[in-house]
Formats: C-alpha cells, sequence, structure tokens
C-alpha cells in the first residue's frame, strides 16, 4: 500500500515529539514493503524555529538518520491533489491547517479511493476543544487517538467504533540500550518548557528533588523563558538546550536515571496518556521515575518498570535509591525494556494500524464524519 502523512513536520522535531514517532512507523511501514510519503507545510512553525535558532545545519541529525523517508512540501490547496494521487491510506495529522483537513475530507466525499484518518496525539480537544471543532472531519473514515481517555472525547462526539486508541511507542532502530555500557553519571531531563502548564510539578518532582538527592542534572528542551531559566540555575541544573531526537539515546547512555513530569492536562484531563519520552527511555534502558500519573490503561507495571513517586519527598527518596544501587537500576532497565520489546514499539503500533485498516477498507464508500459538529 502507498501512504501519504500530512505532517507538521517529519525534518524538524523542535517542540514537535509527533515527529519521533511518527519516522518509526514511516520505516517501519518501509521496511514491510509500504511505499511512504511525509507532506508538510512548506514554512510550519517548528521548521522555521529550528532554522532560526539553529541554522540549516540543524537538519543534518534527520538527515543522517533517516535519510530512507521522503518527504514533500505543500504550500496551498492547489499542491494537495498530486500528492494523494496513488494514495491507498492518507492519515492526517491535528497538527495541520483546518483548510488542508477539509480539502481532504472533500475529495473523499467526491469518490477519492483512499482510507482517510485523522491523528489527534494532542490534548486540545479538552483543553481548547473549539480548535478540533473547527476541522471538517465530514468524509473521514475514522480517528487515531493517543490515549483511551481522548478516544472517550470522539465517542462522545458521535465516532463510535470508527475511533481507534493508537498509543506513541518507541522507534526500537534507533532508541535500545548502548551497545557498550560506559560510566554513568547524575540525572537528565529531556522535555519543552511550553507555556508553563507544569511549571510548578517541574519544581516540585524534578529540580528540588535532583538538588536534595545530590545528582547533577542536565536539562534539554526548548522554549524556556529567562524566568525559567533563572529557575533551573537557582536549583543547580545545567540548560543544555535543544537536542535532536537522534542523539537522544546518547545522552541517555551516560545518565543515571531520568524522569517523566507530565503535563497536567494528562494528569487531570487525559489520564493514562504518557509523554513519549516514557516509551523512549525505557526503549534505552535507562531507569525512569515518574511524577504521579495514573497508567489507567495498563501500558505498563508502576514500580515494576519505572519507580512512582507521588510527592516530592518520594521523588528524592527514589533518586536516592537509585543512586545508591546499582541492582535496582539493573532491575527497572531490565523491566522497562522488556515491555517496550513486548508492547510499545513502532512495530507493534504498525501491527495495529493495519489491523485497523482491514477493518475499515471493504467499505470503499465515502463516510460522514461527525465531530466538528457535536457540542464539546
Amino acid at each position: 500500500m502507498r501512504f501519504v502523512w500530512f505532517t507538521h513536520s517529519l525534518r524538524s522535531c523542535w517542540n514537535h515529539g509527533n515527529a519521533h514517532f511518527l519516522r518509526g512507523v514511516l520505516r517501519e511501514l518501509q521496511a514491510r514493503d509500504h511505499d511512504v510519503l511525509a507532506c508538510e507545510p512548506r514554512e510550519g512553525w517548528s521548521l522555521a524555529n529550528l532554522l532560526r535558532d539553529h541554522g540549516e545545519a540543524a537538519l543534518d541529525p534527520f538527515r543522517r538518520s533517516f535519510p530512507m523517508l521522503p518527504w514533500r512540501t505543500h504550500a496551498g490547496p492547489t499542491d494537495i491533489a498530486p500528492l494523494v494521487q496513488d494514495a491507498d491510506v492518507v492519515v492526517v495529522h491535528e497538527w495541520n491547517e483546518p483548510w488542508l483537513v477539509a480539502a481532504l475530507g472533500a475529495m473523499r466525499r467526491r469518490g477519492a479511493r483512499f482510507t482517510l484518518l485523522f491523528h489527534d496525539t494532542h490534548h486540545r480537544a479538552v483543553s481548547d476543544p473549539q480548535a478540533i471543532r473547527a476541522f471538517d472531519l465530514d468524509g473521514y473514515d475514522g480517528v487515531l487517538a493517543f490515549g483511551e481517555a481522548l478516544s472517550e472525547v470522539y465517542r462522545r462526539w458521535g465516532w463510535g467504533s470508527r475511533v481507534v486508541t493508537w498509543h506513541e511507542a518507541a522507534d526500537t532502530a534507533l532508541f535500545h540500550p548502548p551497545a557498550e555500557e560506559r560510566t554513568r553519571a547524575g540525572l537528565v531531563w529531556i522535555g519543552n518548557w511550553g507555556d508553563g502548564e507544569r511549571a510548578e510539578e517541574l519544581d516540585r518532582f524534578l529540580l528540588r528533588p535532583a538538588r536534595d538527592a545530590g545528582l547533577p542534572l542536565d536539562i534539554h528542551g526548548v522554549r524556556y523563558p529567562e524566568p525559567a531559566l533563572h529557575a533551573l540555575a537557582a536549583q543547580g541544573a545545567r540548560y543544555r538546550g535543544w537536542l535532536p531526537n537522534s542523539e537522544v539515546p546518547a545522552v541517555f547512555a551516560r545518565h543515571l536515571a531520568t524522569v517523566h513530569v507530565p503535563r497536567r492536562f494528562y494528569v487531570e484531563r487525559l489520564p493514562g496518556i504518557p509523554t513519549i519520552r516514557v516509551f523512549e527511555a525505557l526503549a534505552c534502558g535507562i531507569p525512569l521515575v515518574s511524577a504521579p500519573w495514573r497508567d489507567t490503561e495498563g501500558l505498563f507495571r508502576p514500580g515494576e518498570d519505572f519507580l512512582l513517586a507521588r510527592s516530592g519527598e518520594e521523588m528524592t527518596q527514589h533518586l536516592r535509591a537509585l543512586a545508591a544501587d546499582a541492582g535496582l537500576r539493573a532491575q527497572l532497565a531490565a523491566r522497562g525494556l522488556t515491555a517496550i520489546r513486548a508492547r510499545h514499539s513502532c512495530a507493534h503500533r504498525v501491527d495495529q494500524l493495519l489491523g485497523v485498516l482491514a477493518r475499515l477498507r471493504p467499505s470503499a464508500e465515502p463516510r460522514k464524519g461527525v465531530a466538528a459538529e457535536q457540542p464539546a
């Protein structure tokens, strides 16, 4: 089959975590002899910010790691039809413009033979439902939602069995333990500051515990305003700036442990959805400690695959234990890695996607979507 994926960006992972997962999925599809194409806007904000901050050389890590993945850009409605003319499956990520979402739905309604899926990997359905309702999903065959709590939102909007929970996962061709163990030291956290929607949690579950446990802390990410940088420095953390995703495994391999601090919406409104960094960290065999997070879907085994801290004090205790106990670190790393290899690789997600398509494809008739028409 030929898959055409409309993404915000394949090349840039600057504040764009979905690129991590998409690269792994497309590579896995290629390995199974499917044709793939990623389509991105010519002037997307992720790529624009990456080039502004780091120049053209910032794309070199993508080029080295993913030379096999084809991509094209588009700038307006007239560019779309040629990109999908031979497609069997078209997937549209929710970080696209409403006009693009609507144009592809209109093509499907007029008889286009591809299966058309909407892919949602964000909390906007609960944090900013008007933004999602701005999308005209009439004509879409189904929705891929990256957590069961998000799938429930779409079911309430009338999608029924045509919404599928499709979690993100680790690209295990890239994320795996180092071939040879070397000396590890300190703690690392990789994540973006964003709009400060977890600023308090980062202080309580990362900055202070690392300081109190006596562990050096390296932080990688983007969109850290000056007050945030001052807060990091005040707690002794070392801010390292943007890190290409392809270089993350090597950074994990230099550190004793890492921490998961979910954004507030994923704790309060969309429980059960971990950041993709959870999958990637466990795939690399680095011990993980999580701030409060309800794994409502049973993706992992809290206390076995990773440690769960219910308070800042408990986070400090876990970090001290990891620093002192090599056996505990090895046990956590092994169990987390086993979970990824058993259930949470991009290969597992491609298996699921192909099963979804086998169910949807027998009907060649375009279907009517309903999400844009429903109240929140």
